[in-house]
């Protein structure tokens, strides 16, 4: 276990690194299948732990030898309470798929220690319900129960912290905060947008983030967008604002198509790579305080590549 949890080395950075789209890039193009969007079910047999192994070093490779700080996030966005009903998995063995996943990534941060970059190691927690669609919204305590077991699964792990992504709605982004605050663990809350630049539930981000730092005495270490082409956020962040300079990460999508349409997608659009870099460096310069970039969907390693060449 590191001793980030104390201070995330992101704060104190101006760049650091995070991977693209992991679901997507085993399913599209490692022709693995996911149920669900699950990964963590590659875990399961040496193939698919191997196929993680290399996605995961292509990226620490990537901020090796450019010199920058990595946050390695565990393959757990659906490894809570409803997807795991849904997939037959019990309290029991949710906890030990968290757990198994965290071992996995510090595993893999070890191999990189005499790069002497920072590695921060993040249990990643996904919505309790679609990513794309607000369906049935829990209340804040609600929220704080479903999510109390991956938050101290983490806890009791090697995790540093906690990052929350493609959250819809604010109430659950509190109700996460909360969980994770119990345990000790610093936590990092991801909204997704709609083209419009609004979240799915038609909340600005603006009001989102305001709500959450007011519920919790602006608990999470900062905010991320996530899972939306940055064409569709980038014209909602209001430049010198307060709010907006609590997001200090982005990873957007590779395609500008809605997430209507990205459900209804057959092959993946991973659009183009360069500009998907440049409007990373635009948002860099417009908000100097952006310090993690990573992707989404459609993203993979050539994305991240291009925005090393244009950022740092």
């Amino acid at each position: 276990m590191s001793n980030y949890r104390n201070r995330l080395p992101q704060l104190d950075s101006d760049f650091f690194l995070t991977d693209g789209g992991l679901e997507t890039t085993m399913i599209f193009l490692n022709g693995i299948d996911l149920p669900y969007f699950a990964a963590f079910v590659l875990l399961d047999d040496d193939e698919g732990t191997a196929a993680m192994q290399d996605y995961y070093r292509s990226y620490l490779d990537i901020a090796s030898n450019a010199g920058r700080g990595f946050i390695i996030e565990s393959p757990t966005w659906r490894a809570n309470p409803n997807w795991g009903a849904r997939m037959g998995l019990d309290s029991a063995a949710l906890v030990d798929i968290n757990r198994r996943s965290i071992e996995f990534v510090d595993a893999l941060r070890k191999e990189y220690l005499d790069s002497d970059i920072p590695i921060v190691v993040s249990g990643n927690i996904g919505p309790s319900g679609d990513g794309y669609v607000v369906n049935e919204m829990m209340s804040v305590e609600e929220a704080a129960e479903h999510h109390s077991l991956q938050a101290q699964t983490f806890a009791d792990t090697g995790a540093d912290m906690v990052t929350a992504i493609t959250l819809t709605y604010p109430e659950e982004a509190i109700g996460i905060v909360t969980a994770v605050q119990a345990v000790g663990l610093p936590v990092v809350i991801g909204f997704t947008t709609e083209t419009d630049g609004c979240l799915p539930n038609g909340q600005t981000l603006r009001s989102a983030i305001e709500q959450v730092d007011a519920a919790t005495d602006n608990g999470p270490a900062y905010y991320m967008v996530n899972c939306a082409h940055t064409d569709h956020f980038s014209h909602a962040l209001e430049d010198g604002q307060a709010w907006a300079q609590r997001i200090r990460g982005v990873r957007a999508n590779a395609s500008r198509l809605s997430h209507a349409e990205l459900d209804e997608c057959e092959v993946l659009d991973d659009g183009d790579p360069q500009e998907f870099a440049l409007l990373n460096q635009a948002l860099k310069e417009r908000f100097p305080d952006l310090a993690v970039f990573g992707g989404c969907c459609g993203t993979d390693h050539r994305h991240i590549e291009e925005t090393i060449r244009c950022i740092g």
